[in-house]
């Protein structure tokens, strides 16, 4: 079988939305959000083509306004229950069904994460490469983040000991998983369901790129950080 060496980036945007209403298509720093991932994807040199699952006629008018592919979503994969492996796994056999090359790699981004510095994505793919990763996942570091859950109505600590916090400084460190890149082969998510296993690495960002958009006040967050990184459109936008 020959080696396989197309990138493809896998962007899913389905038109419900449980929090703000038309999150994807809402305008984020005088762009629609979902642009912001596209052009991002786009402005990559080893990702060869950027396909939006979507269900949403609006949303899939604007992919392909910012240069992307669509492809069309079916309703029983488009709820606030489906998984977004579900969506990635449709993609693939539209893909098939076409004729088209499987790819080798899959970047897999959500809308809702655009707080990607230039040559995020390129790094991501260049580690995983160089690592022979099956999947890689954005992380930032949790400094001093101290997690509790109520369990049976008694609140209990969950990634550190009340009993004995200790030194801040002697914790072990630890990562938050951030959403915003993922990396990993076809045949991991084709053979397990999940984009997540067999040898997993991490890309590591700075803490102000793990903020998403789930409602109206992150949104002004998200256009907060972009003005102050001086984040910009990528010079590939049509």
């Amino acid at each position: 079988m020959a080696e396989l060496h197309q990138t493809i980036a896998v962007i899913p945007a389905r038109g419900g939305s449980v929090g703000l209403k038309h999150k994807n298509i809402y305008p984020v720093a005088g762009k629609p959000l979902l642009a912001w991932t596209i052009l991002q994807a786009r402005a990559s040199s080893l990702i060869d083509r950027v396909l939006v699952s979507t269900d949403n006629t609006e949303i899939a008018a604007v992919a392909v306004a910012y240069g992307a592919e669509v492809v069309r979503r079916p309703t029983e994969i488009s709820g606030s229950s489906a998984s977004s492996e579900s969506a990635i796994l449709h993609s693939l056999d539209v893909l098939t069904a076409q004729g088209d090359e499987p790819p080798a790699r899959i970047v897999f981004l959500q809308a809702t994460s655009p707080l990607r510095k230039p040559g995020d994505i390129d790094c991501a793919l260049r580690q995983f490469e160089l690592e022979g990763a099956d999947s890689l996942i954005s992380v930032t570091k949790a400094d001093d983040l101290t997690l509790w859950e109520q369990r049976m109505g008694e609140w209990n600590s969950v990634n550190f000991d009340w009993r004995n916090r200790g030194m801040r400084q002697e914790r072990a460190e630890q990562y938050i998983e951030n959403g915003s890149i993922y990396i990993f082969r076809p045949s991991l998510l084709q053979e397990c369901g999940n984009r997540i296993g067999g040898k997993l690495i991490t890309y590591r960002m700075e803490f102000w790129q793990t903020w998403e958009i789930d409602t109206l006040e992150e949104i002004e967050l998200i256009e907060f950080f972009m003005h102050k990184k001086n984040l910009t459109a990528p010079d590939r936008e049509l």
